[in-house]
Parts: structure tokens; sequence; C-alpha cells
């Protein structure tokens, strides 16, 4: 992947009447780079893929793709494949034609096409299903089908529009790592748009997380895990636990009566309210009685079995009657008693709290 750009998108708006769908978004991909739009539902990024594509052109701003300005532009005049959530495929041809449909509105020589569909039914591993119908395939061969038909061409650019929530969860994990692995091979640079947090960290390249028509944050699956940047990016990727803080100083928070000390200054101000987070598998129970920075005494309100590990919920002491999540794994159970009821220590350590403002 080089990081050459190949698409830039500038201040984008998108309206539709008084509603503002994309605010002011402006990004730019990489060449040969797998970029997910992620977020809720209603928050601008399928706009922000049909901006791209020309199929809701944007109300101002502007799309650059390979140097050239594509922001006028009408999707036939534009280098992109694209697949949709519901395959899309025309069910009265076969599999072969609905492939070579790109192929031979492009009036390329037969041979040329049949050789080309037989690369692509082989790229797919559907290299014998090439005469059936879209109908006589499961759903996750229709997908498939679907994306050999999007990159028949040989586009710049391939959309991916929640390609892969139509299908059931087996089929979905296994055509992520498939999808994944087609896009490295012909090495084309990809943007999918899904609600699906898991996919996007096992998928991306960089995720792009948005929220009511902005951008939240942009940055690696592990950046956008570890280390995000508002609360909602925090909430909204993986399991994240909040809690109420005041600021003793720079660098110490107050939680119900027990100092928790940062990893380092903050540009919150002595007594400024925060919320305080910490994902659950970075919680530690303290198993020899010592007391360093960050303990806190706490009751096991809930326990529940996950198989490698138990997803604890905690709450007393510093929390009151608030709860927080901690995973603890197999081996921790087998050396303390993990029931419900017990008191256990935990410490949360510095490296791994986070301090969002108080929204509202």
């Amino acid at each position: 992947m080089s990081e050459k750009t190949y698409l830039k998108i500038d201040n984008v708006v998108k309206k539709f009447g008084e509603f503002v769908a994309l605010n002011d978004v402006s990004m730019s991909v990489n060449e040969g780079e797998f970029v997910c739009f992620l977020g809720p539902s209603g928050c601008g990024k399928t706009t922000l893929l049909r901006a791209v594509a020309g199929l809701d052109i944007q109300t101002t701003g502007s799309i650059n793709q390979a140097g050239q300005d594509i922001s006028a532009l009408p999707p036939s005049e534009r280098d992109f494949g694209i697949v949709f959530q519901s395959y899309a495929l025309f069910p009265n041809m076969t599999i072969r034609k609905n492939i070579a449909y790109g192929l031979e509105n492009r009036k390329m020589p037969k041979p040329e096409i049949e050789k080309r569909v037989d690369e692509l039914l082989d790229t797919i591993g559907l290299p014998d299903q090439g005469n059936k119908y879209p109908a006589q395939l499961s759903g996750g061969q229709q997908q498939r089908v679907a994306l050999a038909r999007a990159i028949a061409t040989n586009p710049g650019l391939l959309l991916l529009d929640e390609p892969l929530s139509a299908l059931d969860a087996r089929v979905r994990t296994h055509l992520r790592h498939e999808i994944k692995s087609l896009q490295q091979k012909l090495g084309v640079t990809t943007i999918m748009v899904t609600h699906d947090q898991e996919e996007a960290l096992t998928m991306a390249d960089r995720i792009v997380v948005m929220n009511h028509g902005v951008i939240e944050q942009i940055g690696t699956p592990m950046e956008i895990y570890r280390h995000p940047t508002t609360a909602f990016v925090a909430d909204f990727i993986g399991t994240m636990n909040f809690m109420q803080g005041e600021m003793i100083d720079d660098h110490t928070v107050n939680v119900g009566g027990c100092k928790l000390v940062l990893k380092e200054d903050t540009d919150f101000k002595v007594s400024d309210k925060v919320q305080v987070a910490i994902r659950p598998e970075d919680i530690v129970a303290i198993e020899d009685g010592k007391h360093d920075d960050n303990g806190m005494h706490v009751t096991i309100k809930h326990l529940e079995f996950l198989g490698s590990f138990f997803r604890a919920e905690l709450t007393g002491g510093p929390l009151g009657d608030n709860t927080i999540e901690a995973d603890f794994s197999i081996n921790l159970s087998r050396r303390i008693e993990l029931a419900v009821g017990n008191e256990i220590e935990v410490r949360l350590p510095k490296n791994h709290l986070r301090l969002f403002p108080v929204e509202g």
C-alpha cells in the first residue's frame, strides 16, 4: 500500500432539504488502501459513499480521484466498481453473464471476455458455477459473484456498501477474510461502509468513524480502539466503562472518593467534571493485597462466563450504586474465588485510563 493519495474529499456538504446529512467532511484515501466508513444508522456513511460514486451528488465541496476532479461527473463516467448489501444480480442472467455485464458494455472482444470471466470465477472460488442462475446459489456465493462483477473491469476504486450485512454470522466471518485477501491481491483502493465494528476492526487499514454527518476520528483499528479521541468513539467501538469524576489536579482525578492517578497531565482544570473511561480487559485484579496506585475495593454484582474469560459486573466502594465491567481470565478464577457477592481489590492502571469532557 502506497502513501500516494488516490481519493481526496474536500469540505463535502450534502443536504436533503433542511436535513444536513454530511457536514463539511474532508479526508483522503491512499492508493491501495482499505478504508471503512463506520458508524450508527443515519450517521452519513452511505451518503458519503454515494457522493463518491456520483449516485447522490454533494451539495457543496469537491471530490478528486486519481488527480481528476470528479465532483460533477455522472456515475457512468467515474472509475469504480460497487457491491451492494442486496447483491443486485440480474436474476434472469447466468453467473457468467452477470460477471461479463460490464465487459460487454465496454465492447470488449468476446474471447477476452470469456477469458476474464473464467479468471474471475476461479478467483472467487466458483469455477464450475458459471452456467447457474443467481437463485441457485447461496447468499455468500451470490455476494462473491457481485464482487467479481464489480472488479471485472479493473476499476481504480472498489465501493462496498454493507456487503456482508445480509449474510449469517459464519458466512460473514469467512467472506470478511476472503474480501480482504482479494483486495490485497488486487491492490485495489477500497472503501467499505459498515455499522459492524468487528468487521471494520478486522478488515480496514484505516477506519473513519462517523456520527451525525461529521467525522469523529480517523485512524488504524488499533488507534481507534486503544486511543479514542471522543467519548462517542470510545463508546461505539468495543466495550467501555464510564465513571463520573472530578479533577483534583492536572494528573489526578477523584472518582467517588478514590484518587486515580493519570499517566500524563491533562488539559482539564481543577474541579472540572470529567468522564473517566477504561476498557473491561484493562482492569486488573489485585491478588497479593498490595495497594499501589489506582486500587479500589469493589463487590462482584454479577458474573458472566464467556468461554475464555469471565465478565464481572463490579459495584460498591468508590463506585457507589454504579457498575463497571471487568474481564478476568479463567486462570485468575482458579487463583482467586470469583463469585457473586465476593469483595475483591482491583486496579485501574493509569496507562489505560482516558478522560473525556462531560457532555451536555
